[in-house]
């Protein structure tokens, strides 16, 4: 290397240097200290990501676990033209632990409105990109977390391309995540089990040692067999959740949903949960007894959706521990969590834990 290039790569590095103080000046100025309890959070989709929202306002030490079997919309594109895992759900995640300015998450889930591109959105180029660059999917992973001083760290669960299926009650088998609630609803038959091919894929390291040191792992909210379950079908994820000694809390959804969980109740939620993490023993349940307004409950019925039925007695015979409050949010007319009640009362159980 000459002299000049040396020096360049000095500049280079100096400059760099330069950058990440700056990014650990700004999120001093945003409030967010390095540190504190060491949570995990595993699920997917939209859920996942308003819950990481929240929690970053109480410590940087947060590992989100991601599903990688969505196969549907941009994501899907990607993933059948480029052969790569499906960003979506990671890009979601990434963007709500990054400390940037808004333009910049406006630009990661902006999506194209017109040509060969629409519907697909910047972020999911962007990792695609990054992909391509790096090599692999979790370098790239890491790369676009650096880039937005991610607070905590965004992992996939597999790096392998595994494809989601669904047995339901009948017998009948459906391929593909996007496919499951679609299909489901239009047999309406409840779903008996679901399972990936390759049924013995491998998890990053990284996520089962993170599992291991974490003080407490959640689950949820979201889509209960498309998000949350496929995580821990993926091999030695459900043994290091069992035999991690940190609290597990679920987080329930506030409604019940069309094409996968229509009719059921909080126990069954987590029964499922149990059944395809040979038991995974969850400590407490975070519920919604908050008031939803009429109207919603009237929209929601159009799909047959209701509030989720809090069965006390159930889930007392489980060994559970029901934590019930208002995390009612309306954003863009549909319910979601108010990720910032559902991230008090997570720390205020780890608090209590911790005393």
């Amino acid at each position: 290397m000459k002299r000049k290039d040396i020096d360049k790569s000095d500049t280079k590095r100096g400059g760099l240097l330069l950058k990440i103080n700056s990014v650990k000046s700004s999120l001093h100025g945003k409030g967010i200290i390095p540190g504190g309890p060491k949570v995990v959070a595993i699920g997917g989709g939209t859920g996942l990501s308003v819950l990481l929202r929240g929690l970053k306002k109480h410590t940087s030490n947060i590992t989100a676990i991601v599903t990688v079997s969505d196969d549907g919309g941009g994501s899907g594109v990607l993933r059948e033209d480029m052969g790569i895992l499906p960003p979506g759900d990671i890009r979601n995640c990434i963007v709500a632990l990054a400390n940037t300015e808004p333009i910049m998450e406006q630009l990661m889930q902006y999506r194209f409105r017109e040509g060969k591109l629409k519907g697909q959105s910047f972020g999911n180029l962007f990792i695609a990109a990054m992909n391509d660059i790096y090599g692999s999917f979790d370098a790239a992973v890491r790369e676009v977390s650096s880039v937005l001083a991610v607070t905590g760290k965004v992992l996939p669960v597999t790096l392998e391309d595994v494809v989601l299926y669904a047995e339901l009650e009948d017998g009948t088998i459906i391929k593909g995540e996007s496919q499951i609630p679609i299909k489901q609803q239009a047999l309406n038959k409840r779903i008996r089990k679901v399972f990936l091919e390759p049924g013995n894929c491998m998890p990053m390291p990284e996520a089962l040692r993170e599992i291991q040191e974490a003080d407490a792992v959640v689950f949820g909210p979201g889509s209960l067999y498309t998000s949350i379950i496929p995580n821990i079908l993926v091999k030695s994820i459900a043994e290091a959740i069992n035999s991690t000694k940190a609290m597990k809390i679920y987080v329930c959804n506030i409604m019940t949903q069309q094409g996968e969980t229509i009719g059921y109740s909080l126990s069954e939620h987590i029964k499922a949960v149990n059944y395809h993490g040979n038991r995974a023993p969850i400590d407490y349940a975070i519920a919604n007894t908050g008031e939803i307004p009429q109207a919603l409950l009237e929209k929601y019925k159009t799909e047959d959706a209701s509030p989720v039925l809090i069965d006390y007695d159930i889930i007392a015979d489980m060994g559970i521990k029901v934590i019930e409050g208002d995390f009612v949010n309306i954003e863009n007319g549909y319910l979601r969590h108010d990720y910032n009640k559902l991230a008090e009362q997570i720390f205020k159980l780890l608090n209590e834990e911790q005393k």
